[in-house]
Formats: structure tokens, sequence, C-alpha cells
């Protein structure tokens, strides 16, 4: 693990701690959650399930490896508040918030 990544991972646990108000521990926890799906995701295809905005559960199927091809915009990323990943089930790319990540199977 580089260093980097631990400024990344600290970065984004006080940006949730900043946004949800939730204990530093719990935020810590959920940044170094993203970061092994980040990780996995960019080694191939990752099963997880997070939830929605209307409070539903998703199951998701989403990899990051190999999909630079379709990407169709210059969008700037807030990697701090949402993930956004490639569906392979949907065929398109979708996100959520990163607060509302459950597990990762």
């Amino acid at each position: 693990m580089k260093r980097n990544d631990l400024q990344t991972i600290m970065r984004q646990a006080w940006a949730l701690f900043r946004s949800t108000g939730r204990a530093f521990a719990v935020c810590l926890s959920k940044a170094w959650a993203l970061y092994r799906l980040t990780k996995r995701m960019r080694a191939g295809v990752v099963l997880f399930a997070y939830e929605k905005t209307d409070g539903s559960l998703r199951k998701a199927c989403g990899t990051l490896h190999d999909v630079a091809a379709t990407v169709k915009g210059t969008g700037h990323p807030n990697d701090a508040i949402t993930m956004r990943y490639y569906d392979v089930e949907a065929d398109g790319w979708r996100s959520f918030k990163v607060e509302n990540l459950i597990a990762i199977y």
C-alpha cells in the first residue's frame, strides 16, 4: 500500500465525517471498505450491495476494469460523496452515495 492510498482513505473518511455527522470510526471503516471495493473493481467484476435513495436495497455487479472506452464525458467526479462504477448487468454507468454502501460479496 502506498502513502498516497492512505492519504486518500483519510481524506474520504474526513469528508464522510463532515457530510454525515457520524462517528469518525464509522466513517473510517466505510472509507476502508470503499478502498477495498475500488481495488477489487479495478481488477475485475465485483458483487456488492448499497441502499438506493428511495430506501430500497440494490445488489449490483460492477467493475472499473477495461471500461475506459465507454466513458462519454469529461465530468469531474466527487469521490468523497459518490462512487461511479460500470454496471455489467445493465451495461451502463451507475453511481451511489458512498455512505450507503452495505456489503461487498
